[in-house]
């Protein structure tokens, strides 16, 4: 197995004291309300509070307008969590480096909220889900087979953590990935799962001759249409419907495509799916083109925290999503790719929010 320098001296051997691994056992065992402890930390400001002044329980329940016994219990419990330290002489409590993290990290932050607004309330039936292979945690919002069909009209509160996690860890991948992709010049690049279209903008804006196509459900092309209308370049932005899913649907085979995009798309399907997707790019492609897909791949960070963010979002898919794919291991990915009749040409790594690019070329 593929493991990076940081993974392979985190996952190999123990690095934990009997002690503390007991510790962390019990640290799962209350991880709900560890979480919800800390969300309201976040939100009440107790956490900012504590950034920059040393306070008393009585301080802070004053300060944020809570009762005592609230101040009591949520500061005693996050000093078991880690978030704040105590000086026991004065009783005044002050931000830990985990608190500070956890208030100041805007990946943390992403992280708390789409796992808060989105997945908390769904992940309570993972285990049905896992035995079915199918999002059950889903049905808390609505009857979609996927929550790609549902996204347009999911509450507010988890729309917007939905979107604003998905384009936290792709946009800051961007702009190193313009320099990858524009590399070859293209004229005419395929943006499969384009979603609501912000890097068929970033390509338009970057290049004024490429023109792009956004391949994507219906339902994400009208969300595509109203993200980019009146913005630079829009008009050289279309749009082609379909529902990867359908193995009868086939790839728009109109024109040549020299550029193929895949950013954060193949993680929502599963490893048959996969290979049918790619077999069905093969088919548009010849020598001169070349797909690209950008994956946050959990074997290849560079730090290990990355890596336990990735394993973890990988439930969201099989509670919420669409009960059947996840952050995928570079060598599965490889093998699929492979298997489909195309061959990875180079990969480049440490993208952004720890994205590796995929180069690949279809085998003669």
């Amino acid at each position: 197995m593929n493991l990076s320098e940081s993974l392979q001296e985190k996952y190999t051997k123990e690095t934990l004291s009997a002690r503390d691994a007991q510790r962390a056992a019990e640290f799962i065992a209350f991880g709900p309300i560890v979480f919800e402890v800390s969300r309201v930390m976040l939100k009440w400001g107790i956490l900012d509070r504590l950034r920059d002044d040393q306070l008393t329980i009585e301080e802070i329940a004053e300060r944020v307008g809570c009762s005592v016994y609230a101040s009591k219990c949520l500061l005693e419990a996050s000093l078991t969590i880690g978030t704040v330290l105590v000086d026991p002489a004065t009783n005044r409590f002050s931000l830990s480096k985990t608190g500070w993290f956890l208030l100041n990290d805007p990946a943390t932050r992403v992280n708390l909220n789409f796992n808060h607004d989105v997945n908390y309330e769904g992940m309570f039936r993972l285990e049905e889900a896992l035995k079915a292979g199918k999002p059950i945690g889903l049905e808390h919002f609505g009857n979609w087979a996927t929550v790609y069909e549902g996204l347009s009209r999911l509450p507010e509160d988890a729309r917007s953590s939905w979107f604003a996690f998905d384009h936290f860890y792709s946009d800051s991948s961007f702009e190193e990935a313009l320099r990858i992709v524009f590399a070859q010049k293209p004229k005419t690049l395929l943006d499969v799962g384009g979603n609501t279209g912000r890097w068929a903008l970033w390509c338009v804006e970057h290049d004024a001759d490429v023109r792009v196509t956004i391949m994507d459900l219906p339902q994400q092309l009208e969300l595509m249409r109203e993200a980019t209308e009146g913005k630079p370049g829009a008009d050289r932005i279309d749009g082609f419907a379909i529902n990867m899913l359908d193995r009868d649907n086939r790839f728009p085979a109109d024109k040549h495509y020299d550029a193929i995009w895949m950013s954060q798309f193949l993680d929502c399907f599963a490893e048959e799916e996969i290979e049918s997707i790619l077999v069905r790019t093969a088919e548009v492609m010849n020598g001169k083109t070349t797909l690209y897909i950008m994956e946050t791949l959990w074997d290849r960070q560079r730090f290990e925290p990355a890596a336990f963010c990735l394993t973890q979002t990988s439930l969201y898919f099989t509670a919420i999503a669409n009960g059947n794919s996840k952050m995928y291991h570079s060598e599965d990915l490889m093998r699929i790719v492979e298997k489909a009749g195309l061959q990875v040409v180079k990969i480049h790594d440490d993208l952004g929010q720890g994205h590796s690019i995929l180069e690949i070329k279809k085998l003669r």
